[in-house]
């Protein structure tokens, strides 16, 4: 008589094709990014530079590279790029420090760039990968003590030097609050136990507490600003009142592309952090909602690709890609319409920025790599 013996459950990596469904959307945002662009910043880029395209040209060359960038590295394993995650974390933390070196370039009262020659680069932007990036390879390789507390605080501790040259060499509270919310929900996604998040949660929001009020005076001001913007209408508040003007003057269906009044100098660098407000302007409601709706597709879809992920390398370098993605939309829209105190952050894929948009897109080609290879679990049966 045979009899059926179900053997164990085997989880195996069947190759399928890229996420084309993610893919279109990048490739969406990065277009209406640039006609975004262009009508936002022509104006003053007219006014500063005596050509409307300035912005726009030097966006569509860091574009360009990020998406060539985008395209190698989603044609190749992301395996491969486990031996590089701690070259990128420690080279990011090398260009953190270089910053105060003569290669650091001021700017707006902050030096957050390092140049060399005629290329500046953001290392706070290379900072959110290198972060991505070794934090998914220790995890992976502490998978079966991720819960225990000990090892949870020591792997978030990865995040710690990133936030600290962020903040003190840099003075960019923004993305020191991405980097620490990038590790917060890589390890909240990884550790079976969700209690020790409490105290990591309440810990978190004590520091970030201490320091806006005690970092330094104009945190303080920023904070009394988003109290009570009317009364710094001349001063801290006048980006975000010229904002919430901007915002309020689009109604529903908007003024037209190309229409804002705003942008005419009134919203100061219009093509950076508040580019979300002239949308809103042009386009209404329905244009400023529609966005919001795209990153909430695009979200959805890194939820998709990380539950299918071949390993849990590949699930937790989309999981960290996710945070960052969502912790700056969220971020930037609360900014935008001051449900959050102004922070400088910019909108992905939308907002003026070089560096910024070539290492999203180094971040997308990551989980395109991913989405290329779908877990799949399967059983012998042994027959006798």
């Amino acid at each position: 008589m045979r009899q059926q013996r179900r053997g164990k459950r085997k989880i195996v990596g069947t190759k399928v094709s890229m996420d084309y469904s993610l893919l279109f959307i990048i490739i969406f945002l990065l277009c209406f990014g640039l006609v975004m662009l262009y009508s936002t910043s022509s104006y003053n880029a007219l006014i500063k530079y005596g050509k409307a395209t300035y912005y726009l040209e030097k966006q569509i060359l860091a574009t360009g590279i990020g998406f060539v960038g985008m395209m190698l590295i989603a044609k190749m394993d992301y395996h491969r790029f486990v031996p590089l995650a701690a070259v990128a974390y420690i080279g990011s933390v090398i260009c953190l420090i270089l910053v105060k070196s003569p290669i650091g370039i001021e700017a707006n009262g902050a030096t957050r760039w390092i140049g060399i020659g005629p290329l500046s680069f953001q290392p706070a932007e290379a900072a959110k990968l290198g972060l991505i990036m070794l934090m998914a390879v220790v995890i992976t390789n502490n998978r079966k003590r991720v819960g225990e507390l000990k090892v949870t605080l020591g792997i978030g501790a990865l995040a710690v030097p990133l936030v600290g040259l962020i903040l003190i060499l840099t003075k960019n509270m923004s993305s020191a609050l991405i980097v620490a919310g990038i590790a917060v929900v890589m390890l909240f996604v990884a550790s079976p136990k969700y209690s020790h998040y409490v105290c990591i949660a309440a810990a978190g929001a004590a520091a970030v507490v201490l320091v806006l009020l005690f970092g330094s005076g104009f945190r303080f001001e920023r904070i009394q600003a988003w109290l009570n913007p009317e009364m710094y209408a001349d001063g801290t508040a006048y980006q975000t009142l010229q904002s919430l003007y901007a915002i309020g003057s689009g109604g529903l269906v908007g003024k037209g592309l190309g229409q804002s009044v705003q942008k005419l100098g009134y919203v100061p660098e219009a093509q950076n952090d508040m580019i979300f407000s002239i949308i809103c302007e042009e386009l209404g409601l329905f244009g400023g909602v529609a966005v919001i709706l795209l990153f909430a597709f695009m979200i959805w879809r890194f939820m998709i690709i990380a539950n299918n992920a071949k390993d849990l390398f590949g699930s937790m370098l989309v999981v960290g890609v996710l945070a960052h993605i969502a912790i700056q939309v969220i971020l930037n829209v609360a900014v935008v319409t001051n449900t959050f105190p102004n922070t400088g952050i910019t909108l992905p894929f939308i907002s003026y920025g070089g560096t910024s948009i070539v290492f999203l897109m180094a971040e997308m080609g990551l989980v395109l790599s991913v989405s290329k290879y779908e877990r799949t679990e399967i059983s012998d049966r042994v027959r006798k």
